[in-house]
This record gives C-alpha cells, sequence and structure tokens, in this order.
C-alpha cells in the first residue's frame, strides 16, 4: 500500500485553526477528503495552528513544526495555504529559506506542491491600514465578528452597530473621523470579548501581541519578500484568485431584505474601498506587462485595476499556474458563503459581498485544487 498523502492547511488574515469548536478550514478539510477517497488515494490533513498576525518568518517556522511532528517518512506533502498562509508555505519551499529553529528539513525533497489561496503575493493595501493605531483596532474586531459569525451563524447585531457606524464615517472621508473609530472599535472588542470564550480571548491577546505580519504585507514591504524568496524548480506551484463585484447602490435593495445583511454590506464596502487604494509605487501586482492578458484568459475579461476580494487586490493574488478564478470575496474561497437552499453541511456568509458564490463554484474549486495536487506527485 503507497504512503498516505499529506495535506497541510494554513490560515491567513481573519483566519484561525480552530476556536472553541469551530474550525476555519472545515469545508475545505471535508471537500479535500472526498476527492482524496474517489480517487482511491490516502490523505491526512492537517490544520497549522499559526499565530494569526504573527511575522511571515515566524508563521512558517510553525509550518516546519507542525510538518516536523506529523508526517509519515517518505510521504508527498503538500502545503495549501489562504491569504497569508500562502506566503507561509512559499517561504518553507524557497530553496534560500533561513528560519531561526528550523535545523534539520529531512521531509523537504518530498514536498510537491505549494497551493495559494487569495494570497497578497504582491501585498494589500488594507494592510496599511491596519497598521495603523485605529486599523489595529478595527482588524481586531473584524477577526472577533468573523469568529463569532462563523461559530454561530451571525454575530448578535448589537454588537455589530458601533462598527457599522465608525465604517460609515470611514466611507464618508477616510481618516477625519479616526477617533471616533478608535473609540467605537474598543467598544466593540470590549463587548465582544465580554460575551464570548475563553478561546476567542486567547485569539484577541494573539492580535494584540504580535502583528509582525500586518506590516510585511503591505505593497512596500512585500516588494522585499518577492526579492528574497525564490521557486523550488521541482515543486508544483498553484493558485486561485478571485474578486467581488464593485459595491454600489443597485446592490443594496435585495441586500437590505436581511437585518444581518444590513450590517455586514456596509462592513464589506469599506474593505472593498480600502484594499482598493492603489500604490503607484508599488502597484500590487507582478511586473511585466502580461499580466492584463493572462487575466483575459482566465476570467474572459479584464478585471477593473482596483478589483479584489474585500482583502486582497486580484492582480496581487497571481502566482504560478492559476487553476482556479472566479468570483467571490476572501472567505467564500475557503466555504464561507450563503446558500439558498438547506443543506446538511451549513455555510455561513459572514461578508456579504454579492459575489454570488456558491456550491457549484465551491466544488469547482476543490476540483481543481485536487487535481493539480494529485498530479504533482506523478512528476
Amino acid at each position: 500500500m503507497s504512503l498516505p498523502s499529506h495535506v497541510y492547511l494554513s490560515p491567513g488574515l481573519f483566519g484561525f485553526s480552530r476556536v472553541g469548536s469551530y474550525d476555519y478550514f472545515c469545508h475545505i478539510e471535508r471537500g479535500l477528503q472526498q476527492r482524496f477517497t474517489q480517487a482511491g488515494r490516502q490523505v491526512r490533513l492537517h490544520i497549522v495552528d499559526v499565530h494569526p498576525t504573527s511575522s511571515i518568518r515566524r508563521r512558517a517556522a510553525r509550518l516546519c513544526e507542525v510538518v516536523d511532528q506529523t508526517v509519515t517518512p517518505g510521504s508527498p506533502i503538500h502545503f495549501l495555504g489562504h491569504s497569508t498562509g500562502g506566503l507561509d508555505a512559499r517561504l518553507v519551499a524557497s530553496p534560500s529559506m533561513n528560519l531561526t529553529g528550523v535545523q534539520n528539513r529531512a521531509w523537504y525533497p518530498y514536498l510537491r506542491s505549494v497551493t495559494c489561496m487569495n494570497t497578497p503575493h504582491y501585498g494589500t493595501p488594507l494592510a496599511s491600514f491596519f497598521a495603523t493605531v485605529s486599523g489595529q483596532r478595527m482588524l481586531a474586531a473584524v477577526s472577533a465578528l468573523t469568529i463569532v459569525a462563523l461559530k454561530f451563524g451571525s454575530p448578535p447585531l448589537a454588537l455589530t452597530s458601533s462598527l457599522v457606524a465608525a465604517f460609515g464615517q470611514i466611507d464618508r472621508a477616510f481618516g477625519i473621523e479616526l477617533r471616533l473609530l478608535d473609540s467605537l472599535t474598543e467598544r466593540v472588542v470590549r463587548l465582544l470579548e465580554d460575551a464570548t470564550s475563553s478561546d476567542l480571548r486567547t485569539y484577541m491577546g494573539l492580535l494584540r501581541s504580535d502583528q509582525g505580519a500586518i506590516i510585511q504585507l503591505s505593497p512596500e514591504a512585500m516588494d522585499l519578500f518577492q526579492a528574497g524568496v525564490e521557486n523550488n524548480p521541482h515543486i508544483v506551484y498553484q493558485s486561485a484568485i478571485s474578486y467581488a463585484p464593485t459595491p454600489a447602490l443597485m446592490h443594496w435593495a435585495k441586500i437590505f431584505r436581511s437585518p444581518w445583511n444590513n450590517l455586514s454590506a456596509p462592513i464589506f464596502s469599506t474593505l472593498y474601498r480600502l484594499t482598493s487604494l492603489e500604490h503607484s509605487t508599488y502597484p500590487c501586482a507582478p511586473p511585466g506587462d502580461g499580466v492584463e492578458s493572462t487575466l483575459q484568459s482566465l476570467f474572459g475579461h479584464i478585471p477593473p485595476s482596483f478589483a479584489n476580494d474585500g482583502v486582497v487586490p486580484v492582480r496581487s493574488q497571481l502566482w504560478g499556474n492559476v487553476v482556479w478564478a472566479g468570483l467571490g470575496d476572501h472567505l467564500d474561497m475557503v466555504g464561507h458563503f450563503g446558500e439558498r437552499r438547506p443543506s446538511v453541511e451549513r455555510h455561513t456568509d459572514w461578508l456579504c459581498s454579492q459575489a454570488d458564490f456558491d456550491r457549484t463554484r465551491f466544488d469547482s474549486l476543490l476540483d481543481a485544487i485536487t487535481t493539480g495536487i494529485l498530479a504533482s506527485e506523478n512528476q
């Protein structure tokens, strides 16, 4: 019998391994398991419990540690990273990797593929905002709301009103009402901490204690990452990319039918606008003249220059062989999307982006990723 494949799932911005009884990657994990079984292959899936906002280097060292502790000697190894998790995977896979405390990677020759989902390879303007004092508070509030929403279906509406008010101020005038934003965000975080589990409070503490990755995800910092991290020619690099429709007034009529959507839509709209802020000197896109033609071939059209998934610009997500491209927001891509009809497997749509991501798209996304992973074992 052949050795099982080991797939390591690494979360990124707004992501977590497990909080309470809820796994961030539960839908990806279940989908990959089904597809490997259907292909007659054994697989062991590992959720990497990395610090949510620690530096990429520290997160990559933790990924190495988890592989050391869990891999079957000689088994093929695959990394799948969502958002910042894709950068962790790229750093570990790089032949020039140098991580403090990582001495021996006996398993490195068996690393077969790196899959990046919605990864900010060239940075994201949102990180520049989150690096500010007010942005740090906002990141904490949105992260807490994400966990509560995915675990319980939606956050308590009363706890969200202050955050929506703060986002409304940003929407009207960037940077003018930051003191009000700071005050309101602190209130929301305090309420959430008082109302939720010790696991969530621990997670929130981690966000405050180390925000190295936030600084590193800025367009300027990712320029240096690209210079120092190289591809391994013996490893398959593949990516899945998406963007959401531009928030516009014509979308809101149907959104306002739901009390939760009424609160979620303005939050997503502001995240989208912050991510849309283009950097003239450090564009969040690959260099060269072939980017637009690549996007044309992937989407059948060229997305606007500011197109993003609410967290990462779509051009920043381009890396390696793009195996899937379509409409979807940052959380849709890991299975956190709304469903029009009930199903045994509950999906929760926390970011109301109007991308209309559904199970059909999610299945095609997982089919493409799994096909690429299995094909890498035959090369």
